[in-house]
């Protein structure tokens, strides 16, 4: 509801008619972007959710419902092929058959980004977006004079910019340990406190836990961390006191 309802609000926002030298216009236009690029990541971990089956799991066909609508808002992505991707991701973690790893440590994080959007990007998906901006800059011209410019701030700069909240966030930092010499056995977590790992991204950084618990709804996430660390803290413990008896 709040990515409609902030979809018609600023698209309504005649830019032509403010001030521009002030700076609070400047801080609203800002804060609009953020919010928007907030709202944008939602969409996805909504989609993401779906095919994890947790949306609505004693009825199959409305979890799919929710999630098709979720990720075509969201870039027009088709809701089987990014459940077929996700599927492999989960099965197939960081190996080549992982379509959201890049292997080659060599590669920076520019190229790891390039594929994982190679993964989810088609031409039929790219038409299906255009068409959707084309039809909103068209309805967007008739509430303010440089609707266009809406449009962009306010729905292509969001998407660009929560593809890449959810590439550092959800593939690149908790996997990134697995391409290193000595390879990690799982995805790492990243030490975020609750609060600001749902600004990051609404938890998908607690990315071990969701790989254990890949069925837990994303606002679950934070529990199974904390339960999670509390079983590890004993067996930390023991080291230690192991540790201390041979020095």
């Amino acid at each position: 509801m709040g990515w409609l309802v902030s979809l018609a609000g600023l698209l309504s926002w005649d830019l032509n008619a403010m001030q521009l030298a002030r700076p609070w216009v400047w801080l609203a236009i800002f804060f609009g972007v953020v919010g928007r690029t907030l709202l944008q990541t939602g969409l996805f971990i909504v989609g993401h959710d779906a095919m994890h089956g947790v949306l609505w799991p004693h009825w199959r066909y409305g979890n799919a419902l929710l999630g098709r609508i979720a990720l075509g808002l969201y870039a027009a992505l088709p809701y089987q092929a990014c459940c077929r991707n996700h599927q492999h991701h989960h099965l197939f973690t960081a190996s080549a058959s992982d379509p959201d790893f890049h292997g080659d440590p060599a590669a920076g994080a520019i190229a790891w980004y390039a594929r994982f959007m190679a993964g989810y990007l088609t031409w039929g998906q790219m038409g299906r977006l255009l068409m959707g901006w084309t039809v909103l800059a068209l309805i967007a011209c008739r509430l303010a004079p440089c609707g266009w410019l809406n449009v962009l701030l306010f729905c292509t700069l969001p998407l660009l910019l929560s593809s890449l909240q959810l590439f550092v966030f959800g593939t690149y930092l908790p996997h990134r340990g697995q391409r290193l010499p000595q390879r990690r056995p799982h995805a790492d977590s990243l030490e975020l406190a609750p609060w600001l790992s749902l600004l990051a991204c609404f938890h998908f950084g607690y990315h071990r836990e969701h790989h254990d618990a890949p069925t837990l709804a994303w606002f679950e996430l934070p529990a199974q961390r904390r339960r999670s660390r509390s079983r590890l803290s004993p067996r930390l413990a023991s080291l230690l006191r192991e540790r201390a008896q041979f020095t």
